[in-house]
């Protein structure tokens, strides 16, 4: 005959359990036994098991296990479950008689029964305690079970209470008053104690699953907290690359503004001398939002350097030639399986003569303003990089005389809207170009940036922004 270990886990009258235990979660049976639950059987008072949950009074440990393993389970179960704090059941009853058989038969069921005298006292427990369960009569003095109801669904609590309403067998009207006022069910007066049983143990699994979700959201959230953390880092990291926000290279002023529409951004520029009389600069504009446009944009900051401008920017005779770089970063971005893309605008200044050689792939047309503030947009358009291998691009040329510069804009300018769901437009945008005679070039991406929140009147830009101003002293 095969040995087996069987000792009691929940029987009310057990002198090892003084406080009567009614659930035993299989996760926890799993942690404290040294096997898993196929291999042990527990029998249940009700043979109920639901949601996981093990009603159970006996457990039987299996043969495999020595006595004296047994006894060491045992004493291990019984630590974990006499630590568990028993779910607490407030019963709102006038009638002191009606009122302790709820509370005998609800504590025999393994949970604190909390009594309250009237309404009155049930809502001030609920305000001051963390019960979830309340069993309510309809007719008490100062305050009875609707007014109760209501009182409660009105309270700003952390938890939710369900509430059980005890009518008459025949109060269908008082019944839909009590369901209106936020009740979620009901015993009959005089009713079975098994349908008792069976609405606290609906309203515990609904604990118990809500219990669940907070766990899960709050592991959710600790770890969205250590990505937040990780982004941040990212988004210090990315910023690190970008020249800095006033500079002087060559003979040109250079001062920028940068807004991402999360933590990281999808906007990358940079700005920098490839020979004794050449500024070499560029400005991209990934697709998307968020870590994988950031992503994209850091690799583009890293390639996109003073060595790949020397050795792709200029043709066989030295001569500037950004469509030629243009043209080789889209050979290398169109092989990848995704459909990522960025626009850009690319640029060779010669600080001589102010011969400024630029191409333009999708990125909105920079505004070149003179000493009067006289504004025009440069290029037409150009196709995005890294779309399809086959596009070509084109060289085009401006001359910038001592005192213009350039205001080089990305698109969450333009498009940004606002509570109305209009656009900022290129007017609001090339308005603000044309005052950088009067305010300086180192004002004007602040400005942008501040029409910009106005315009939005709160909520942050839905794209990310890059304003850069480069002026010729």
């Amino acid at each position: 005959m095969t040995r087996q270990n069987t000792f009691s886990l929940a029987t009310p009258t057990s002198p090892a359990f003084p406080e009567p235990l009614t659930h035993v979660k299989i996760d926890l049976l799993r942690r404290n036994l040294p096997t898993t639950h196929a291999e042990f059987n527990a029998t249940t008072s009700s043979e109920c098991q639901q949601n996981n949950t093990i009603y159970c009074q006996r457990l039987t440990i299996p043969s495999v296990f020595s006595p004296e393993q047994a006894q060491s389970i045992r004493e291990n179960l019984k630590s974990s479950f006499m630590s568990a704090p028993l779910l607490k059941v407030i019963v709102a009853e006038d009638s002191e008689l009606q009122r302790l058989y709820l509370c005998s038969l609800i504590n025999t069921l393994g949970y604190q029964a909390i009594e309250a005298e009237d309404g009155a006292a049930a809502l001030e427990l609920i305000k001051n305690t963390d019960v979830q369960i309340l069993i309510s009569d309809i007719e008490m003095p100062n305050l009875d079970g609707i007014a109760l109801t209501h009182a409660i669904r009105e309270l700003d609590l952390d938890h939710y209470v369900h509430i059980i309403v005890v009518t008459g067998a025949d109060d269908s009207e008082i019944r839909d008053d009590a369901l209106r006022a936020g009740a979620d069910d009901f015993i009959t007066k005089g009713g079975s104690t098994e349908t008792l049983k069976a609405r606290i143990r609906a309203a515990t699994r609904l604990i118990n699953h809500a219990k669940e979700l907070a766990d899960r959201t709050r592991a959710l959230k600790e770890k969205n907290d250590l990505i937040e953390a990780d982004l941040r880092a990212a988004a210090n990291a990315q910023r690190q690359l970008l020249p800095g926000l006033h500079d002087d290279m060559l003979g040109f002023h250079v001062a920028s503004a940068f807004a991402p529409s999360a933590i990281v951004s999808g906007d990358m520029f940079g700005c920098f001398e490839v020979s004794e009389d050449k500024l070499g600069f560029y400005a991209v504009d990934v697709s998307g939002h968020g870590v994988r446009a950031s992503l994209m944009s850091v690799a583009i900051g890293h390639l996109v350097t003073p060595d790949y401008f020397r050795t792709n920017g200029f043709d066989a005779n030295g001569e500037p030639d950004p469509a030629s770089l243009v043209g080789e970063l889209n050979t290398r971005f169109s092989i990848s399986d995704d459909d990522d893309y960025f626009t850009m605008f690319c640029g060779i200044i010669d600080r001589s003569t102010g011969r400024l050689v630029y191409c333009q792939a999708g990125y909105p047309s920079p505004y070149y303003v003179n000493v009067s503030g006289n504004t025009q947009p440069l290029g037409d358009g150009g196709f995005p990089v890294g779309m399809l291998p086959q596009a070509s691009y084109d060289n085009n040329e401006h001359m910038l005389s001592h005192g213009s510069a350039l205001v080089i804009c990305s698109d969450g300018a333009a498009e940004a809207e606002n509570r109305a769901g209009e656009a900022f437009g290129n007017d609001r945008v090339r308005s603000i170009a044309r005052t950088l005679p009067t305010v300086g070039v180192d004002k004007v991406p602040n400005d942008m940036l501040a029409a910009l929140a106005e315009w939005r009147a709160g909520p942050p830009l839905e794209d990310d922004l890059t304003v850069v101003a480069l002026e010729r002293k």
